[in-house]
């Protein structure tokens, strides 16, 4: 599984005209999930998502969570996060999960989120989606569950 996770004082989602999800500061975290990901991946991801310590406490050091000041979260999947464009030009999505079982795990992964008692909104999985964000620094990290980077 992976994640590329962005800072931001706001971000929302708009499908077909209407807003499927919005937060004020928190973390945008664009979610991929790979055709060998299980239930450990989204745990792994989950653990790492909400307790990085990426926002800036009093000394304007990078030591508070999204926990920490009471963030929100806007996940959304994208299964290009799996593109692979080593060779040519044109990416191969062959690492990425088939589409009905990469729902089932975006929405555990959801699920998984909104238990630790942040507030999480999403997007809408398998349509194309607006994302409008206002990043905070910028301040982006990515997060591979089989450690790759």
């Amino acid at each position: 599984m992976r994640a590329v996770i962005q800072r931001v004082l706001s971000a929302s989602c708009e499908v077909n005209g209407e807003i499927t999800g919005s937060i004020g500061r928190g973390l945008l975290v664009f979610l991929g999930i790979g055709k060998n990901d299980s239930e450990s991946d989204i745990e792994y991801i989950a653990d790492k998502t909400v307790n990085l310590r990426i926002f800036e406490d009093n000394e304007k050091k990078m030591n508070l969570s999204v926990r920490d000041i009471a963030g929100s979260l806007l996940v959304i999947s994208q299964f290009t996060l799996y593109g692979d464009v080593r060779k040519g030009r044109r990416p191969s999505f062959d690492l990425a999960m088939i589409p009905d079982e990469a729902e089932r795990l975006y929405e555990r992964a959801v699920d998984i989120f909104r238990k630790t008692g942040i507030r999480t909104e999403t997007g809408r999985f398998r349509e194309m989606m607006k994302i409008y964000l206002v990043n905070d620094g910028p301040v982006t990290i990515l997060l591979d569950s089989k450690r790759l980077f």
